[in-house]
Order: C-alpha cells, then sequence, then structure tokens
C-alpha cells in the first residue's frame, strides 16, 4: 500500500526505462495497488514488463462492495495476480481454502498466479517450517491439474524477513526451495516441478540478490520495500 497514482505511473515510467538494462531472459513484472492497475497498463503496454495485480476477489461477482473481481482485473490489462501474500493471510485471515477458490477463478479467465507461502518467525523457531510451507503448498496446489500449473509461479516467503532487515541466508532460502520443488514433483513429477518458477520473497535487496539468484533453486525474487526505487529493482533483476 504505496504510492499515489501519479507516483505509481511515474515509478513505472521509470522501471521501463530501465528495463533494456536487464538481461533478455530475465522476466518483469509490476504488482500494483488496484487504483493504479489502468493508469499503469498504458505505460507497460507494448513493453517487457508485465502487470499484475495484488489480490483478487473469491466470488465472480454481485453484492461483495469493496472486492475487485478478476474480469475486473483482465479488463485493465492485468496478466497475472499475487495470491495469498503472507500479509493477507496474516491481517485478513486468509485461508488456503480460500485461496483455492482464487486461484481458481483466476486461471478460468486467463490470468497467472503468483502464489506465496511461507513461515513466521514463531513457526521457524520452532523448527515447523518445513511442515507449514509443505501444507500451504500441499492444500492450495494439489487442488489443480498438472496444466493449470504452467501458469502458477511459487512465492517463497520467509514471514519473519519482511520488513523486519533480517534476511533468510542463501542456503537457508535455497534449502526451502528445494523442498518446494520437491513436494510439487512428488504430486506432478519432475518434470513440472523443475519447470515450476519459485521465486524469493524476503527482504531480496541489490545487495543480496545475486547470492540468493545463484542458487539452484531460487528463479527470481518477489521484491517488496526495494521495488520503490526503480534503480534497487533494475538492480536486482540485473543480479540474475
Amino acid at each position: 500500500m504505496n504510492t499515489t497514482v501519479s507516483e505509481g505511473v511515474q515509478l513505472a515510467k521509470d522501471v521501463v526505462a530501465a528495463s533494456a538494462e536487464v538481461p533478455a531472459g530475465v522476466g518483469l513484472v509490476v504488482a500494483v495497488p488496484f487504483t493504479h492497475l489502468c493508469a499503469v497498463a498504458d505505460v507497460v503496454k507494448g513493453t517487457r514488463v508485465c502487470l499484475s495485480a495484488q489480490n483478487c476477489a473469491d466470488k465472480e461477482k454481485g453484492a461483495y462492495t469493496g472486492e475487485v473481481s478478476v474480469d475486473m482485473l483482465v479488463s485493465t490489462g492485468c496478466e497475472y495476480t499475487i495470491l495469498g501474500h503472507s500479509e493477507r493471510r496474516q491481517y485478513y485471515g486468509e485461508t488456503d481454502a480460500k485461496l483455492v477458490e482464487k486461484v481458481k477463478l483466476a486461471l478460468s479467465r486467463g490470468l497467472k498466479v503468483i502464489l506465496c507461502v511461507g513461515e513466521n518467525l514463531d513457526e521457524r523457531e520452532a523448527g515447523r517450517h518445513f511442515d507449514v510451507v509443505g501444507e500451504q503448498t500441499r492444500n492450495v496446489l494439489f487442488a489443480f491439474s498438472a496444466e493449470e500449473m504452467k501458469n502458477i509461479v511459487i512465492a517463497y516467503e520467509p514471514v519473519w524477513a519482511i520488513g523486519t532487515g533480517k534476511t533468510a541466508t542463501a542456503e537457508q532460502a535455497q534449502e526451502i526451495h528445494a523442498f518446494i520443488r520437491k513436494t510439487v514433483a512428488e504430486k506432478f513429477g519432475a518434470a513440472v516441478a523443475d519447470d515450476m518458477t519459485i521465486l524469493y520473497g524476503g527482504s531480496c535487496k541489490p545487495s543480496n540478490a545475486k547470492e540468493l539468484f545463484a542458487c539452484a533453486d531460487i528463479d527470481g525474487g518477489l521484491i517488496g520495500g526495494a521495488a520503490l526505487k526503480a534503480e534497487d529493482f533494475i538492480a536486482i533483476a540485473k543480479s540474475y
């Protein structure tokens, strides 16, 4: 929940302007507030930068005041939506069951989904991180087919490393990413798991991006605070 519309448009323009610096094989997606979607869609149209929402409703349409449907997102030019972000789970009580409905709706309208999983500090310190991340992954992804998995990206968020200044070590991040890929392989097979994009989403910044992205199972980043400066976002993308 950052930037006014005009500030967001300028940030998107800055990202697009610098995107030529990023190697051709690296995908770039900006995930903006609902209020910004139409304006930013005009900025990124025809460029290599794709547009994402930060959430969507779990209903198609109707008397759900304040909600934003997948059809509304598609009508703005959105290609992606982020679902199950740790803040949505923590502050707004989003459950895995509700996320299954959201993912189904998003995929049915041709949106790609960035699905977030991750443990909080208490769960990490109790040694339950594999249990929590495995459960979240199975509860949502196992409701879908191998074909549908082609349009789902996973983002691992160590909740204890978001906005705290703490960062998972490259070894900790790689360990969980490899576990997620193994969990996907158990259900869908190695080919689907190997093809799946798994992003790291815990305080990734220019200073640590290269080390994180060098890990075998880390395919990119879901960038939070560092993405509010175009130069930092582009520096992170260039690290891959």
